[in-house]
């Protein structure tokens, strides 16, 4: 049986592996991440590779041959919750499914709440459509600088984002105004988004850029996930990157701030070196979606899942007998789709660790929560785990 003293779950956000049965009512046709970024001339991920990437089912990938002795347990997970965003597949992963999509609003907000957000902020606000996030600095910096007003927008994500000029508006009284926002998008309105983002930027016009102060406002999960168990057994859950955020911080002990996918590495390569811990690092990379998948850019994916591997391959060769590695995703954003929204896709998964049967094909899950369950058992607080999904430890465990 399986002693894994500490879980690696590293979410290489928005590297879906093909479009989900349902695709077509989330506006998605023939999508797939992970085939995409292959197309691009000269791809290579060998360390991936090796822990059996391309011997996954159904992966779509033309000319890539599977590995033939694959070093991790593989396989993929289907989405059962209504939506493809970043806090739904979270959340799943973690062991809450959502019965229904979180709102959008691709019309831009209404009235009401705008009024509401006007008079909580003191001041007018700006824009209020979906716009790609750089664009909205480039044709709005101006008018906020003249007049202060904040830049409130969305994107095909359940998110409301406000943005504002450092100069003009410190992170601090950035961040007031955005927890202001999240009160009166409160769970159970019709405004309820799953995010309120903050969006501070630098600079002057034409050249201004977002800067790393970040900062998300998520919904607490409506329901218990596996963190809840951890904490409650006294084990540590270390979030690094925007974790801490999309679980609105409950039931994290320990957080890790990061700029970029490879300081994210770097973070978790620090978290396995220090051998004081017992329980979950949880990390999202968050470039891959962010900086490649919605700018529809699959050059620069390809790029960033090389540079992955590279530090991939230095992580594992770093791990002790007790710890378990797990990569997945949390949705698809095909760099290659219509639009600029995620896709609805499956997403795949490896498990690698000394414990961890490798090769061993777990085939389609029908639920990211599977994957809740499996490493509440790995790290024995199935008793005290109470979210949905169904472990699959068996399956891949020596």
């Amino acid at each position: 049986m399986m002693d894994a003293k500490r879980v690696f779950l590293i979410v290489l956000d928005s590297f879906g592996c093909g479009a989900l049965p349902d695709a077509a009512e989330f506006g998605d046709g023939d999508v797939n991440t992970l085939r995409s970024v292959t197309e691009v001339p000269g791809f290579s991920v060998p360390k991936m590779k090796q822990l059996g990437l391309y011997n996954i089912a159904g992966n779509g990938v033309l000319g890539a041959e599977p590995e033939a002795e694959p070093t991790a347990a593989f396989g993929r997970m289907a989405e059962s919750s209504r939506g493809k965003d970043t806090v739904t597949g979270h959340w799943e992963i973690a062991g809450v499914v959502s019965e229904q999509a979180m709102p959008t609003f691709p019309e831009g907000f209404p009235p009401e709440l705008i009024a509401e957000l006007e008079e909580a902020f003191g001041i007018g606000v700006l824009c209020n459509k979906p716009y790609s996030g750089t664009e909205v600095i480039h044709d709005f910096g101006e008018e906020h600088i003249r007049t202060r007003k904040p830049i409130v927008y969305t994107s095909a994500d359940s998110v409301l984002q406000i943005a504002c000029h450092e100069e003009i508006y410190s992170r601090q009284e950035l961040y007031a105004l955005c927890e202001k926002a999240r009160a009166i998008c409160a769970g159970g309105t019709p405004w309820g988004v799953g995010r309120v983002i903050a969006r501070p930027f630098i600079g002057t016009f034409p050249d201004y850029e977002r800067t790393s102060g970040r900062h998300d406002y998520a919904l607490e999960p409506t329901g218990p996930t596996v963190l809840d168990a951890l904490a409650a057994d006294g084990q540590k859950v270390i979030s690094v990157g925007k974790i801490r955020d999309i679980f609105a911080g409950k039931s994290i002990t320990d957080h890790l701030a990061m700029d970029g996918n490879a300081d994210g590495m770097n973070k978790a390569l620090s978290m396995l070196k220090d051998k004081s811990w017992r329980g979950l690092c949880f990390v999202n990379l968050v470039d891959f979606d962010m900086k490649f998948g919605h700018r529809r850019d699959p050059e620069g994916y390809a790029k960033a899942l090389e540079d992955f591997d590279v530090q991939l391959a230095e992580f594992i060769s770093g791990m002790e007998d007790t710890d378990v590695l797990i990569l997945t995703a949390d949705h698809g954003c095909d760099p290659k789709g219509a639009g600029s929204d995620h896709t609805r896709e499956y997403v795949p998964v490896l498990i690698c660790g000394a414990q961890t049967k490798a090769g061993s094909d777990f085939g389609t899950r029908s639920s990211f929560a599977d994957l809740g369950a499996t490493v509440a058992e790995m790290l024995k607080v199935e008793g005290k785990y109470s979210g949905k999904g169904e472990s699959f430890l068996p399956v891949i465990d020596k």
